[in-house]
């Protein structure tokens, strides 16, 4: 089948040279998939411009461009100039816009990505790689033109069963193709069938041309462009695996950019940490990374409990934002991460149950370690320090809490209650001289909600007549009666591989465990309690 043409003879084709119109009615078929009004397209390898000549006419019938790149021997040889002429004579038959790049490919492509980076709507809709057939030049046009393409752009790369050379040698264009497709793996749909002497892609992700040059240089573009995502980190055993996915899964609904979620763990099965790397939602630039908790000074307690100081030196970066598993994102993250931390190692909310600290700590403000952004290189250097005081202080009441207050006084930056919203629907609603200095309004709708109190509490904290509703867990055998955002907590877990989870058997089995758990702990306590009140009785 020959291209489609009102007028064939007005085109300026070598016949026996047609190695295209035999795709018509694939790409025809294909069409569909963009949605542009005004589609844009690129094509790299031109030849006398049969494919392009068939875009313009039938893609762009209703309005769009075409870019069109071909070295043409670089004008040196009367072969290179009759196609340039060809080409030009062909375009400028169906009267549409149209736009050749006297080039190879690669100056020809980063020419297109500067001049990008100032176009209102940049980017392509369909991109035809059709170059050079070595693998090493497929993929470099390639990657440059996929840095050009729009997401649903439609990307076609031809002679991937091509017969003139092995398809495992590097002269053959498929080992570039599959290389560049093992890079992007995630990030585009497969249209074409393994048998297609074509590869189609449809982009699934959003457009990045992945470098900046001096003259066009937005503040708002160096994050994006240098790759400065958001660090995030969780310290977690089993029994939080599943708030750990409820938090990352809502960081990721709210959080715009790169991210990057290290999870240090003293020890998570394949199974649960399968199920988290599912909890994310399908975006490509969004990183999970498992760290098994270890312990580089003997004198950090051992347990989970002290898992944010052990990891200090442990993650690969230098700043940091620490998040307890039990807290559900309900802003963007990026926000709290351009913080200006004013020379201070980290920054945190004032903890709303304990504002002044406590009898076992100085008196004066007292932070939540429930959400911390750490300045990681600036807490290394007083690590050893910070080390001593956790040796030291293994029976404190709020144990870790209380070595990061005490070490870290004078060295902190506070944050607005909307990044750490602590005991909504239960003591925060409680008036005490300590809390009336706080600006409760900031919690009314919090950008990260902590759901405070103990994942599995006490009969002595359920029966408490002066704080009820007692505080808790969503997940947990008690619940979280009266939180305002429990219900908001489960509907993002839905979204997790955790789904069902609220209603399962598993679940009344564990509840039903803990329950009675803490009804014998309990009467233990009442059974001590009476014999120490018998023993002093006995002795007056």
């Amino acid at each position: 089948m020959s291209v489609v043409s009102p007028n064939p003879a007005d085109y300026l084709f070598t016949e026996t040279q047609d190695w295209f119109s035999s795709n018509v009615d694939i790409w025809r078929g294909l069409f569909q998939h963009i949605t542009a009004p005004e589609p844009r397209v690129l094509e790299i390898g031109s030849w006398e411009g049969r494919s392009a000549v068939f875009l313009l006419t039938e893609l762009c019938k209703n309005g769009g461009e075409i870019v069109c790149i071909d070295h043409f021997d670089l004008m040196r040889t009367a072969a290179g100039r009759e196609r340039y002429r060809k080409l030009t004579h062909n375009l400028s038959v169906p009267g549409r816009p149209f736009r050749i790049l006297a080039e190879f490919s690669v100056p020809a492509l980063m020419t297109l990505l500067m001049e990008e980076m100032s176009v209102e709507k940049p980017g392509f809709d369909w991109i035809y790689v059709d170059g050079s057939h070595d693998a090493d030049d497929t993929f470099l046009d390639a990657e440059l033109a996929w840095r050009l393409a729009r997401k649903g752009a439609v990307i076609v790369f031809d002679d991937y069963h091509w017969d003139k050379e092995p398809e495992d040698s590097i002269h053959h264009p498929k080992r570039g193709i599959d290389s560049f497709l093992a890079l992007h793996k995630g990030e585009y749909l497969i249209l074409s069938s393994e048998t297609q002497y074509q590869v189609v892609l449809k982009k699934t992700v959003d457009m990045r041309i992945g470098f900046l040059v001096s003259h066009k240089v937005e503040k708002d573009d160096l994050e994006s462009v240098f790759g400065y995502g958001i660090c995030v980190a969780f310290t977690i055993d089993a029994d939080y695996a599943i708030a750990a996915a409820v938090a990352i899964r809502s960081t990721v609904e709210h959080t715009t950019g790169r991210i990057t979620f290290y999870i240090v763990s003293p020890g998570l099965s394949e199974e649960v940490k399968d199920k988290m790397k599912r909890s994310v939602p399908d975006r490509a630039d969004v990183t999970v990374v498992f760290l098994d908790l270890r312990l580089d000074d003997s004198r950090i307690p051992p347990g989970l409990t002290w898992a944010k100081i052990a990891m200090i030196p442990q993650l690969p970066v230098e700043r940091v934002l620490y998040l307890d598993a039990d807290v559900l994102v309900r802003g963007d993250l990026r926000e709290l991460w351009s913080t200006d931390l004013k020379g201070k190692s980290i920054a945190a909310a004032v903890d709303v149950g304990f504002p002044m600290g406590h009898d076992g700590v100085k008196c004066g403000a007292y932070f939540s370690a429930g959400v911390l952004l750490m300045d990681l290189a600036a807490m290394r250097q007083r690590l050893n320090a910070l080390n001593a005081f956790a040796a030291n202080m293994t029976h404190s009441k709020m144990l870790d809490q209380d070595v990061l207050n005490v070490h870290f006084e004078g060295d902190w930056l506070p944050l607005s209650l909307t990044w750490n919203a602590q005991g909504l629907g239960t003591y925060a609603k409680h008036h005490t001289p300590e809390r009336a200095s706080l600006n409760l309004e900031e919690m009314s709708d919090p950008k990260i909600v902590h759901f405070t109190g103990a994942l599995h509490p006490s009969m002595a904290e359920v029966i408490n007549p002066f704080v009820q509703p007692y505080g808790g867990k969503p997940w947990g055998y008690a619940g979280a009666p009266g939180h305002p955002f429990k219900e908001e907590w489960w509907t993002v877990c839905e979204q997790t591989p955790w789904t069902g989870w609220r209603g399962s058997q598993e679940r009344r089995e564990l509840r039903a465990r803990t329950t009675e758990e803490a009804i014998r702990i309990a009467v233990a306590d009442f059974r001590r309690r009476l014999a120490e009140v018998e023993d002093i009785s006995l002795t007056m």
